[in-house]
């Protein structure tokens, strides 16, 4: 199987070597751009990029206005890097059709995961919104789930808290990061919230497909593939 290719857009050149080395160390292909606008004419020329990692304060164009550009013509998965950590900034970002937001300073091994999360979700989910782990089969535009082909009757915050563990199989997941990513940003609840809605999705799943879901003491949860 081909190497999936990932273009790495950032003006600062140790920042690149950075990433361009622990990304080759996990086996992908890797390009490289110092601008937005260097983005743009090496993403429209390579119909083979699979994701883009993102800076965005750059030079030329900055970070938005390429994903703005892209948008207009791909869905391309985007990972946008930026020193700031505003929440406006944030969301400005995810408003853009950005897959994922990594604040500097950032573990290059955090990066790695989350783009080997966002190619597993990208390539794991057909042109109907369908999503297959293991025994599970995912709907998200008929919001159905089955197990072993047998609806599976799910509350709404049941139904996300599977699709983000199967979007992120294979990574630790604290409670914290799921309240954000599940229950928005405004939700104050205790995140032992977490542990109810987990006992009860895997009593419904059923004891193959809910064992997949393990505990990580004193920090949360993971989905592994059985």
């Amino acid at each position: 199987m081909d190497k999936l290719k990932i273009l790495v857009v950032d003006d600062e050149i140790r920042m690149r070597k950075i990433v361009r080395d622990f990304l080759v160390k996990s086996e992908y292909d890797v390009v490289e751009a110092s601008n937005g606008q260097e983005a743009l004419d090496i993403f429209f020329a390579d119909k083979n990029i699979s994701l883009i990692v993102l800076d965005v304060m750059m030079p030329v164009l900055d970070g938005w206005e390429t994903v703005k550009e892209i948008r207009k013509n791909s869905k391309v998965p985007v990972i946008m890097l930026t020193a700031r950590s505003e929440e406006r900034d944030e969301l400005m970002g995810f408003e853009l059709g950005v897959d994922e937001y990594i604040t500097k300073p950032f573990s290059p091994k955090i990066l790695v995961a989350r783009i080997d999360a966002v190619l597993r979700r990208t390539f794991s989910m057909d042109s109907n919104g369908v999503i297959v782990c293991g025994n599970i089969r995912i709907d998200k535009n008929a919001h159905q789930v089955y197990v072993n082909d047998a609806p599976i009757e799910l509350s709404y915050k049941e139904f996300e808290l599977l699709v983000y563990f199967v979007e992120n199989k294979g990574i630790a997941l604290s409670r914290e990061k799921i309240l954000n990513n599940v229950w928005d940003y405004d939700y104050f609840g205790e995140a032992r919230t977490i542990d109810t809605h987990v006992k009860k999705l895997r009593s419904k799943l059923g004891d193959e497909a809910g064992d997949m879901i393990k505990t990580i003491w004193g920090m949360g949860y993971k989905l592994e593939e059985n």
